[in-house]
């Protein structure tokens, strides 16, 4: 009987019809992990295969959960995976769908889309806000509300009775980078900001570096330096 449930891929694999959920709940309990099923990537570049049947015969003949007394892997134990998978989706996942309220999704949508993203800028700022302030070794304040409104400054640096101005901008990883397109928007503010306090306003881009937060065009510590200096005399 035909199996209505996945369809054939290009390769070995199949496209499974429920696949999200299959592979939600995988992931979940750990089903797919090394301590399940043996370091995968590793097994397969050390059997190189040249077909199928040859890794698979390689892999119940190697393969074993990567922890302490692991077990071999066996066809039996990849069908119990499957049974467990199966006793997770049909017991536990299910009568969490079915406590979902339609409240919940809403609150969770608003959450996600505009709390969450909100907090996550403001780490991203306080994180680069940090780093800079530890490289020029200077107090570095936020700039009060109106600063923001009136001369485009999330950040300041008082330098007698002058001040520098600072706009954090994040940028996404690998992102082009059109400085200009940001030095035009807020060129009017920021010149007002210099005429009044007499310092000049720098951007500082952040971007993620191995999943961290950095500062992007690291110049403008030197920049920076610079211009505390020009201030002082």
């Amino acid at each position: 009987m035909a199996k209505d449930y996945f369809t054939k891929t290009e390769g070995e694999g199949f496209k499974f019809k429920h696949e999200t959920l299959l592979n939600y709940a995988l992931n979940r309990w750990g089903l797919n992990k090394a301590y399940s099923v043996g370091a995968l990537s590793e097994l397969i570049r050390d059997c190189a295969p040249n077909d199928f049947k040859e890794w698979e015969d390689y892999y119940f003949t190697k393969g074993k959960q990567k922890k302490k007394n692991g077990i071999n892997i066996t066809r039996e134990y990849i069908i119990s995976l499957g049974q467990t998978l199966y006793i997770k989706l049909s017991e536990v996942v299910q009568s969490e769908l079915a406590s979902i309220t339609e409240e919940e999704c809403i609150d969770y949508a608003y959450n996600l889309v505009l709390r969450r993203t909100y907090d996550g800028y403001i780490t991203e700022i306080e994180t680069i806000y940090g780093q800079l302030e530890g490289a020029i070794g200077v107090k570095i304040e936020p700039a009060p509300d109106n600063w923001d409104r009136a001369f485009s400054v999330d950040f300041f640096i008082q330098v007698g009775e002058k001040y520098i101005g600072i706009q954090i901008k994040p940028i996404e990883s690998g992102q082009a980078l059109n400085q200009y397109q940001w030095i035009e928007m807020h060129e009017i503010n920021h010149q007002k900001f210099e005429e009044k306090f007499g310092g000049k306003v720098f951007f500082v881009y952040s971007t993620k570096v191995s999943g961290k937060k950095r500062i992007y065009n690291t110049e403008v510590i030197e920049q920076i330096l610079i211009e505390i200096e020009r201030l002082k005399r």
